[in-house]
């Protein structure tokens, strides 16, 4: 073993887990064993040094080679292999796998390295469609674990193992195996770099199944336990986004706009990366719910570039620029083309505000239709939110406020449960409609006044500015832009006709528009909407 004093710094670091620290202390270091060069790319990894990873356990397997331990150089050749299939380099990371195979030779089934290799080979069927194979490779991969004690094998096989149980149809059995992981993960001595994979497995499944509530509690649990390692960042690509995601929603905006920029200030993010795209959109999400429509409008050009479709936020701040057909358009474009229940319920939402925005009620009325269904069978709490919300939006245009008001407050209390301020705070502007059309004038306010501190806690610029009050408010009775432009028209004597011609658009939508704003200011005819346009000093 080294003798340096900077070697014993560096060991000494790695006991306490300090990454940043032990890795400065290898660095200044002239001798290495293979040991200190392994755990020198260790904390290389930890610290986002990939590259400096990548060499520095090359040579490492090297070292191990070169002492003749068989097991070293094994698992050198295996974190060199993952870490290069999770930067999306999988021919070479199919090269340090077959390597790990190699140095063990004609006796590796009967190594721990067998069980790794189990491992690959279930995660390549599980990825490529094989369920049943992959759930037989990855049970041996979890008994080779039990029979060698080893804990980072175990998470890694148990991880895929549970994936491989909920793509069988067995969603009980593969989400409970996947909690026990997480627990197992955060409350032992795993490797970090094993954690951080097993983690990143577990919130991909909780988005792709819309568990939002799981997979923030789990966001919150590995929060903690980075918390306790100076300098600590296991997650990588895809990882990233999904945590952003869950940030926002539980309303940390800035904490989830730096895990967007981390992707995207990778260095070795390729441009056939998808992580690339979806941390675009990600950031253009966050700069649209804060206001800033030129940031967001660049960020999803730049993700629609990097080959990620920028909806349905693009189509959001469309409608916010009085745009609602073109946005209605780009978003049944987008469901036309997808018929993967996670991405068609991101987009529903979206379409329903935005139809109901052009008066567009029968589209709005299939959107939650199919919303409502998915969550019925996705038994998600997130779904179930975003139904009744959007479900309440409905029967408050068509004039079923008194209706609205029972699934607004489910959805409310959906939302506070899952610690959503944001979409709670949409939630009570939409009661707060539904309380005033309903004369109850006195609650509609309470519900105003408590999203305005939502919002302002946020800085969601645009929800703010569209209170009554705000001084860029302006807009009476929750009328959208384009149908303050209608109104405007319309209380100069427009006709339907004229009105269509001005707006560009189709003397229908016109109609629909019109309809949509009599009910809103509740009148009946257009002498009524002219004298509301002018109370309200529209014209």
């Amino acid at each position: 073993m080294s003798g340096d004093p900077g070697a014993l710094r560096a060991r000494e670091a790695i006991g306490r887990r300090a990454w940043a620290e032990a890795r400065e202390a290898y660095q200044a270091c002239s001798d290495h064993t293979a040991a200190d060069l392994e755990s020198w790319g260790l904390a290389a990894y930890l610290t986002g040094r990939d590259d400096e990873a990548e060499t520095i356990r090359a040579q490492a397997h090297q070292a191990y080679l070169a002492d003749g331990d068989l097991d070293g150089a094994s698992r050198t050749a295996f974190w060199l292999g993952l870490s290069l299939m999770m930067a999306g380099e999988p021919a070479r990371a199919g090269g340090w796998f077959g390597i790990m195979r190699q140095v063990t030779g004609d006796g590796l089934e009967s190594t721990r390295w067998g069980g790794y290799a189990a491992l690959n080979l279930g995660m390549m069927a599980l990825f490529a469609g094989r369920f049943d194979e992959s759930a037989e490779s990855l049970g041996r991969a979890l008994e080779v674990a039990q029979q060698y004690d080893d804990l980072d094998l175990r998470l890694l096989a148990a991880s895929g193992h549970g994936q491989a149980l909920l793509a069988l149809g067995r969603p009980a059995d593969g989400m409970s195996e996947l909690d026990g992981v997480m627990v197992l993960a955060t409350s032992s001595s795993a490797s970090p770099q094993a954690v951080g994979q097993v983690y990143c497995a577990v919130i991909s499944v909780c988005r792709g199944s819309l568990d939002l509530e799981r997979g923030s509690e789990w966001t919150e649990a590995l929060s903690r336990w980075c918390d306790t390692q100076p300098d600590l960042m296991p997650y990588r690509g895809q990882c990233l986004v999904h945590r952003s995601e869950v940030l926002q929603v539980r309303g940390r905006w800035d904490e989830a706009i730096t895990e967007a920029e981390r992707v995207l200030g990778d260095d070795r993010r390729r441009e056939r990366d998808v992580a690339l795209g979806m941390a675009l959109y990600q950031r253009a999400e966050l700069h649209r719910v804060r206001g800033d429509d030129r940031e967001a409008e660049r960020g999803y050009r730049e993700a629609l570039a990097a080959g990620h479709d920028p909806q349905p936020g693009l189509a959001l701040l469309r409608l916010a620029q009085g745009k609602g057909e073109s946005a209605l358009l780009s978003l049944q474009r987008a469901l036309g083309e997808t018929g993967v229940p996670f991405l068609r319920v991101r987009l529903l939402p979206a379409l329903v505000e935005v139809a109901l925005a052009v008066g567009d009620l029968t589209a709005a009325e299939v959107a939650v239709n199919e919303l409502e269904d998915a969550a019925s069978r996705l038994g998600s709490i997130y779904a179930r939110a975003m139904a009744a919300t959007s479900a309440g939006a409905l029967a408050i245009a068509e004039g079923r406020s008194g209706e609205a008001l029972g699934a607004l407050r489910a959805a409310l209390a959906d939302w506070a449960r899952l610690d959503a301020p944001y979409d709670a705070a949409r939630c009570r502007l939409l009661l707060a409609r539904a309380c005033q059309d309903v004369g109850d004038l006195e609650t509609a306010e309470l519900e105003r006044a408590a999203a305005r501190v939502v919002f302002t806690d946020l800085g969601a610029e645009r929800d703010l500015a569209g209170l009554p009050g705000s001084p860029q408010a302006g807009v009476p009775a929750g009328l959208t832009p384009r149908e303050v432009e209608v109104l405007r028209l319309v209380a100069t004597g427009a006709s339907n006709r004229e009105v269509a011609a001005e707006l560009v658009l189709s003397e229908k939508t016109v109609a629909r528009h019109v309809a949509n704003i009599f009910v809103k200011i509740g009148v009946s005819s257009r002498s009524a909407a002219t004298a509301f346009a002018y109370d309200e000093n529209l014209v």
